[in-house]
């Protein structure tokens, strides 16, 4: 294989995100694509960690300061999710590459602008929705095209938990709540196992903010998406589920999974393995007379398959992976960012139907 040619990155942002899942992916053994160039953080102390973890970087305190550098290739958008519309668009008007983190931005007009910006300044625009690149998805998504599972009737996604939060991630004016915060994982799951079907729509959806957590963002999302001909997916992002024990759940006419990041557990039926059933039109009757149920002793082929890796590391070097060759030769990427309007748009409507008092 030829010799990878580094290309310089500059990235905003050293919290969770962009110091805890990003930063600790450009310093792995993955990272064979980037050398961080630049970093971009309010706060001294991990300005100045930075200059140790990123060995040649280069410090800022002002994102601003980077529209006059010339060698920059990729800009990593990890700032608060308010501010990612305003921050990318800037450096896509500047003709900077940008990655930028999810939430996309905070509705589909804001997204579309993002692309036509991208677009008008021959720009790659991408968005960090690292899950679509996790094992446990790709799993997924090959055994539903499979088809062992016949005509699956309902897609069921767990993104749950019993916790409390008190940080800015419960506060509506930093477009925070597990709907914009968690929720492009399983909203994303949903639109991509439904092959992101654009005649696919919310058909019922729910926000609530319990008692459980502080600030005034919800806590609680409820949403079921259906699309012509294809399943019903039931969608949960809760902070007061004391007993979730799964992420996403397929009920199929032969069978169906239950998976978690870390592992998946299959059931299914083979044609022509179980003796076909007539319907009975009167009352059944045991062997004695005596009136019974339906009982049947189905052959049942089960698997269980356990994940190396999540979205945190494969799923992040994968990402970064594929927008290194769409930067370099022009290669699709899994997901888009029209891929992720759809997802902004399910949220976006979300917060339309179900408005919570504005507190802080």
């Amino acid at each position: 294989m030829a010799e990878i040619k580094k290309l310089n990155l500059a990235i905003i942002g050293q919290g969770r995100s962009g110091r805890n899942i990003h930063g600790k992916y450009y310093i792995s053994d993955d990272n064979i694509y980037y050398n961080v160039r630049y970093v971009v953080e309010n706060d001294a102390a991990l300005r100045e960690e930075a200059l140790t973890r990123y060995p040649g970087c280069e410090v800022l305190s002002d994102y601003k300061g980077l529209f006059d550098k010339k060698d920059i290739d990729l800009v990593v958008n990890s700032t608060y999710s308010e501010t990612h519309y305003n921050i990318t668009k800037e450096f896509l008007e500047h003709k900077f590459n940008v990655l930028v983190e999810k939430p996309m931005a905070r509705n589909r007009y804001e997204c579309k602008d993002l692309i036509k910006t991208a677009k008008d300044n021959d720009v790659v625009l991408s968005v960090f929705q690292q899950t679509f690149y996790a094992p446990y998805y790709q799993y997924i998504k090959e055994k539903i095209e499979s088809g062992i599972f016949g005509k699956i009737e309902q897609i069921s996604i767990r993104f749950s938990g019993f916790a409390r939060r008190w940080d800015w991630q419960t506060l509506q004016k930093k477009l925070a709540g597990n709907a914009y915060n968690t929720g492009p994982h399983p909203i994303g799951i949903a639109y991509g196992l439904l092959d992101f079907d654009k005649a696919a729509k919310v058909v019922y959806s729910r926000l609530a903010k319990t008692e459980l957590s502080s600030g005034d963002a919800e806590d609680y999302v409820k949403m079921l998406i259906s699309a012509p001909n294809k399943p019903l997916v039931d969608i949960e992002i809760s902070s007061a589920d004391a007993f979730s024990n799964y992420n996403v759940k397929i009920q199929g006419s032969k069978g169906g999974l239950k998976a978690t990041a870390e592992k998946c557990e299959v059931k299914y039926i083979k044609d022509g393995e179980n003796t076909e059933r007539s319907v009975i039109f009167e009352s059944m009757k045991d062997e004695n007379g005596v009136p019974a149920y339906c009982k049947d002793n189905l052959i049942i082929h089960e698997e269980s398959t356990e994940f190396t890796g999540t979205a945190f590391d494969v799923g992040t070097a994968t990402l970064y992976k594929e927008l290194y060759f769409k930067l370099t030769e022009g290669k699709k990427m899994y997901i888009e960012p029209e891929n992720a309007t759809m997802i902004v748009g399910a949220i976006e409507q979300l917060h339309a139907e179900n408005p919570l008092p504005l507190i802080y």
